[in-house]
């Protein structure tokens, strides 16, 4: 069976993303439904996949990592609003049986995302 899994890198600091709230919300056409509430540990990654076994289903998803409270929190001067605040990542999962990994690179002015392994 497939699984959805992710990591945060702080490109500014150098380091992982620890401490950042993440969830997980399915998308059905203008539904949105949070399946998965969770912080990054030290190492910038969740204890355990945010979807496997027969709940990791082909679908629309959006990923919501909450970078802006995460560099406020880390003593980084920011303006206010903060340039880069809620990152809202949205990928679709076409494969039941694969591993997507959606990791997200971030720094208070900039972010990138691909789909890892």
């Amino acid at each position: 069976m497939g699984k959805l899994t992710t990591h945060v890198l702080d490109t500014a600091q150098g380091k992982p993303g620890g401490g950042i709230l993440v969830e997980l919300f399915r998308l059905n056409g203008n539904e949105r439904t949070r399946l998965v509430s969770t912080t990054t540990n030290s190492d910038g990654r969740c204890n355990a996949p945010l979807l496997e076994g027969e709940a990791f289903k082909t679908g629309r998803y959006e990923l919501v990592f909450q970078a802006g409270a995460y560099f406020a929190a880390s003593g980084i001067a920011l303006p206010d609003p903060a340039f880069v605040d809620e990152v809202v990542l949205r990928f679709g999962i076409a494969d039941a049986e694969a591993h997507y990994h959606v990791p997200l690179l971030v720094s208070p002015w900039s972010y990138s995302t691909y789909r890892g392994s």
